[in-house]
């Protein structure tokens, strides 16, 4: 009898463990979920398919195609290595198409994820974003930068050097957009632009 009492405390000690152990995992499995719903986007790549190239998707159906390509360096002159470059853009009609994930986490459909090589090389293959009608705003691709060791911090987008609206802007702003204007050259049935990246010694300051 105290045999069979002993396995019952047992089986019921293993059982509250068990139930505790699962109720303590599932919290700080919702702690993980909210946190990933929170946190950057530049984190939500796919390890296996990082690396110095990446193709926004639907690049294929896109007629205006866009290839951009350059070094990132340090804020010394150095190349950057293992730097994350995180771009996303509106389609060609100047809306973000949005899309929910697995966890219903919400995402910008046209976006892509380059990690730079010890040269500090990056390749981008997208398409010519559009701007909503009727606003004053650029054309743009927004970019995202994550240092190893640093936290990730926003770069100026990129523009394009013919955008109808540059003449309107004031001199102070266009010598902001510099280091950050791509300049379009055709190539065959592509659009090609080199333009390197300079990080900023101190991320507070804008690129």
């Amino acid at each position: 009898m105290k045999k069979v009492l002993s396995l019952i405390c047992f089986f019921s000690f293993i059982l509250s463990f068990n139930s505790l152990f699962a109720q303590d995992t599932a919290a700080a499995l919702g702690a993980d979920l909210i946190n990933y719903k929170k946190r950057s986007p530049v984190y939500d790549y796919s390890e296996n398919n990082l690396n110095n190239m990446d193709t926004i998707p639907d690049f294929d159906n896109k007629p205006n195609k866009l290839m951009i390509s350059g070094t990132i360096y340090q804020y010394d002159g150095t190349p950057a290595a293992d730097v994350i470059l995180y771009v996303y853009q509106p389609d060609e009609d100047g809306n973000f198409e949005m899309k929910r994930d697995s966890n219903r986490k919400r995402y910008v459909h046209h976006s892509g994820w380059i990690k730079t090589d010890a040269d500090g090389k990056y390749t981008l293959y997208t398409f010519m974003p559009g701007k909503y009608k009727h606003t004053k705003e650029l054309k743009q691709i927004h970019r995202v930068v994550k240092e190893p060791g640093k936290p990730e911090y926003d770069l100026n987008p990129f523009f394009f050097n013919d955008d109808p609206l540059i003449p309107e802007l004031t001199l102070a702003c266009r010598s902001r957009m510099i280091n950050s204007m791509l300049k379009l050259e055709k190539k065959g049935t592509m659009y090609v632009a080199t333009r390197d990246i300079k990080l900023p010694k101190n991320v507070l300051l804008d690129q």
